[in-house]
């Protein structure tokens, strides 16, 4: 494959929507789709049913609304990545400064929640590509991040479906994704170790080279 332009048909000669399918977060499809109203009211009856089971006297004032906040906050705010409709659009500009280095955004914030006990992952993705001739808002980098983010997730797949995705906006190979994030799961049970956190890396095209990808971990102040 090229390392520099990707086109529509070197995509689906690649069979890339079945390999993307891959690497999406599982999703049955033998369900009809609920609006969000619905969404929120199913998840607040069973919410409230999980604190009637630990005991939780769900009359006490602090307590009433508590399943209708979870719900809405699952549906509206942390899980929002799960709802397709909610993927940036993203349009491309010409380059025309004829920058032709790596452009880097590093220190975006990461913050998703662990599909394997629906706790916070926190951290930081620090993201680079090299202009085939296109560009995109630096704002539209952050958006993406955050729209794989806003779903249960691991941290392998988060950082390859942002990978990917800017893959696909930007028609070119030459892009790299690295996140380093700390995951509560580990932080707040199990062996609750505080210090330790997750660094999770992406490589395609020109960063596959050592030097290129020296030059990227200088510029996000990781040791190569």
């Amino acid at each position: 494959m090229s390392n520099t332009a990707v086109t529509d048909e070197l995509l689906e000669a690649l069979d890339y929507e079945h390999y993307w399918n891959g690497l999406s977060t599982p999703m049955r499809d033998d369900v009809n789709p609920l609006s969000k109203e619905e969404k929120i009211e199913k998840i607040r009856s069973h919410f409230k049913s999980i604190m009637e089971t630990l005991g939780m006297d769900l009359n006490d004032d602090s307590l009433q609304e508590t399943p209708l906040r979870v719900a809405k906050m699952y549906v509206n705010e942390v899980f929002k990545g799960l709802d397709a409709d909610n993927k940036p659009a993203i349009k491309l500009f010409k380059n025309g400064y004829k920058y032709k280095e790596m452009l880097v955004e590093r220190d975006i914030t990461v913050y998703s929640y662990c599909e394997h006990h629906f706790v916070p992952i926190i951290g930081k993705a620090h993201v680079a590509y090299i202009s085939n001739g296109n560009v995109i808002g630096l704002s539209k980098i952050n958006r993406l991040v955050e729209y794989y983010s806003k779903r249960p997730q691991v941290q392998e797949r988060l950082n390859e479906q942002i990978a990917r995705a800017l893959i696909e906006v930007l028609k070119t190979e030459d892009v790299a994704v690295i996140i380093d994030a700390e995951h509560l799961c580990v932080k707040s049970r199990g062996i609750q170790d505080t210090a330790s956190s997750t660094v999770t890396a992406s490589y395609h095209g020109k960063f596959k080279n050592e030097t290129t990808r020296k030059e990227f971990l200088t510029y996000i102040n990781l040791n190569a």
